[in-house]
């Protein structure tokens, strides 16, 4: 845990007690701060009560005495509208915050040089924290990964030399962090999302522009290139003078790293070197993650990391679990866990990356089904749909791509290991990327493809891959 002490002997109002809002309660209090904890839900009340804190419905207290109010992420500085705790925050006259900003103010306090690398984008984060995460520890640093990816930030060991952060930031958290100053920025790329909390595109790039825009003075920031938000993004950062590495995927750099047939390139004043392979990774498959991989090895580059290090750490990451996992091989079959794929565009991403795929898609739908993946109709073999989007998938699909209706995971799973494996292609693929969310049949997509895990596993002769 890292104590917060910048608020020692002042009374903090907490709102939101799921998990980081809990740990930010821990961390005030070990830091010396009183914490008035508040909530919507009465379950998380309970939970915060039972923890040993101080609860109250924050609509009938005095703001008088509050120094600051802890925000959740979970609920809207802006829009649609404020969220209640906010206006009264502003009407108190106190700052509104949340956990990365406390985060930032100990650092800043305790070990200013510590090492500290903040990841955002569209697509593509988890995945890219993961492999930094991974690229440090392979380097030998002490490695702490927290942020939007699972463990809440102030969870985690304080800041010191010699012990870097790597930090996954949704923009909602971006938003709450005015003084965010990583040592290493990371920004992947920008696409329409999130537009209900931010109001309009531009909002939300400039709330994503944050991020690598408040790298400390001698830091770097990272900026995939190949939308036009984050170029317009990198080339305001150049004329304000930041060290700015772009990234693309889709086209040589003069200056950067891109990648080209499978290999890492960086550019420099017209010189350029090879500094790593992607052919033969099965985690970093795709183009998708060949960005993820180029702006990993830049943060290594940054991190003065050698081109040799780097190459044993991308080869020997495991990659995300439900992300294009590669959960195991039956023969020349091989089986991927894509249950994170919970759109169409995400599981564009999978389709994208296989030749021959046999695809298990399905679960409770969302708006414009799969009409948006008719460019990837031709790669699918055969697809096995299941739950609620079972009947609108096939009439999507119709005569282009054969299909079942296989109703439940188990059938799916068994009925596409049989015809992949009676297919006689080279190289069949059994997927699962639903591109539909998961709470027609599991309480969220890591059930799901926990049970397609357990699924192939105990199908004959199936060998893990390691």
């Amino acid at each position: 845990m890292i104590p917060v002490t910048s608020f020692a002997r002042k009374t903090v109002a907490v709102f939101g007690l799921g998990g980081s809002g809990l740990a930010s309660c821990h961390a005030l209090k070990a830091g010396g701060a009183e914490v008035i904890a508040g909530d919507d839900s009465a379950d998380n009340i309970a939970k915060a009560a039972q923890a040993g804190f101080t609860t109250a419905d924050l609509r009938t207290v005095s703001w008088s005495n509050f120094s600051a109010l802890i925000l959740t992420p979970g609920a809207p500085l802006t829009h649609p509208a404020p969220h209640w705790s906010v206006l009264m925050a502003r009407q108190a006259g106190i700052e509104v915050i949340g956990d990365i900003e406390l985060f930032c103010r100990e650092r800043r306090r305790h070990a200013p040089d510590a090492p500290f690398v903040a990841i955002t984008g569209t697509n593509g984060k988890s995945t890219t924290t993961a492999l930094i995460a991974h690229l440090m520890k392979v380097a030998g640093y002490d490695t702490q990964m927290g942020g939007n990816i699972g463990t809440a930030i102030l969870s985690l060991e304080p800041p010191r030399i010699g012990r870097v952060h790597v930090v996954e930031m949704s923009s909602y958290q971006i938003d709450l962090a005015p003084s965010l100053d990583p040592s290493v920025g990371i920004l992947l790329n920008i696409s329409e999302d999130h537009i209900d909390r931010h109001g309009t595109l531009e909002h939300y790039a400039a709330v994503k522009a944050r991020l690598v825009a408040g790298v400390q003075p001698q830091g770097t920031s990272i900026v995939g290139v190949d939308d036009g938000w984050s170029r317009n993004i990198a080339d305001r950062l150049d004329q304000a003078g930041k060290r700015v590495v772009r990234i693309s995927v889709k086209n040589p750099l003069p200056d950067g790293i891109y990648v080209e047939r499978e290999t890492i390139v960086q550019a420099s004043g017209g010189a350029r070197r090879e500094i790593a392979r992607l052919g033969g990774i099965g985690s970093l498959r795709g183009l998708h993650n060949a960005q993820n991989a180029a702006c990993a090895s830049a943060c290594a580059l940054a991190m003065d990391i050698s081109t040799d290090t780097l190459q044993n750490g991308l080869r020997s990451f495991p990659g995300l679990a439900h992300r294009m996992e590669q959960v195991g091989r039956r023969g020349n079959v091989l089986f991927v866990n894509d249950s994170k794929g919970t759109n169409a565009d995400a599981a564009a991403h999978a389709l994208s990356s296989f030749a021959d795929i046999f695809w298990i898609a399905g679960g409770k739908p969302k708006q414009g089904g799969i009409t948006g993946l008719t460019e990837y109709f031709p790669r699918i073999r055969k697809a096995y749909l299941i739950g609620e989007a079972a009947p609108e998938f096939s009439g999507t699909l119709g005569e282009r791509v054969a299909h079942e209706i296989s109703e439940t995971l188990d059938v799916a799973v068994a009925s596409a290991a049989r015809d992949a494996e009676a297919s006689g292609i080279a190289d069949p693929v059994v997927l699962l990327s639903p591109a539909c969310a998961s709470f027609d049949q599991y309480r969220n997509f890591e059930i799901r493809g926990a049970k397609f895990r357990d699924l192939v596993t105990a199908l004959p002769g199936v060998k893990p891959v390691v």
